[in-house]
């Protein structure tokens, strides 16, 4: 699988040469709660299992898991990624602290899903927010995604479940042109609690 690239940022598949990275941006307590299945503290054993897992899972059709590269420094912020949950597509993505608040989540997302409409041709993309990440909140409905529920979803990092905000794209609203601002996001109250 190739690379993809956006203005300000190059996405490209995740590989060994990534997890001195990974240790240490999810090495961060703020960063590793955000993320359902990221263990805290997050160790070298840790990127190496999750890559090779990654790995096989591109070879099999079953995720696209892309390291996101700033152009200008060719340096790893974050990580950006689509993959098969329960027969569905599941958008993820997370960015190291000192990335934060500068668009490259929206703008990563926004490639990966070009990427899930376009060539992998799923029909829609979930993505879900965990309650007190609002500002993943304002990235989703950035991108289009539509709320549909919340429920409780494990968090590893923090040992315990938290109410988890869900969301659904489609092909057709990813397609819309979509309004300059964002609407504003605001938190659901529960529907249905797993346990």
């Amino acid at each position: 699988m190739s690379s993809l690239e956006t203005e300000r940022l190059l996405l490209r598949p995740a590989s060994g040469e990534d997890a001195s990275f990974f240790v240490t941006a999810l090495a961060d307590y703020e960063v590793s709660r955000q993320l359902s299945s990221v263990p805290y503290p997050y160790t070298e054993a840790d990127a190496d299992n999750f890559i090779e897992t990654v790995t096989k899972a591109r070879a099999m059709g079953e995720a696209w898991v892309f390291t996101i590269l700033s152009k200008a420094t060719a340096t790893p912020v974050g990580c950006c990624g689509l993959h098969i949950k329960d027969g569905r597509y599941e958008l993820g993505y997370w960015l190291a602290k000192p990335y934060w608040r500068r668009g490259f989540a929206t703008e990563a997302a926004r490639r990966v899903l070009a990427f899930a409409f376009g060539v992998v041709r799923a029909d829609a993309v979930q993505a879900g927010w965990f309650h007190d990440n609002i500002a993943s909140g304002r990235v989703l409905a950035k991108l289009g995604f539509v709320a549909t529920h919340v429920e409780s979803w494990p968090s590893r990092a923090r040992g315990e479940s938290a109410l988890c905000n869900r969301t659904l794209l489609t092909r057709e609203q990813f397609g819309r042109k979509k309004p300059l601002e964002a609407p504003a996001v605001r938190q659901l109250e529960p529907t249905a609690l797993a346990s």
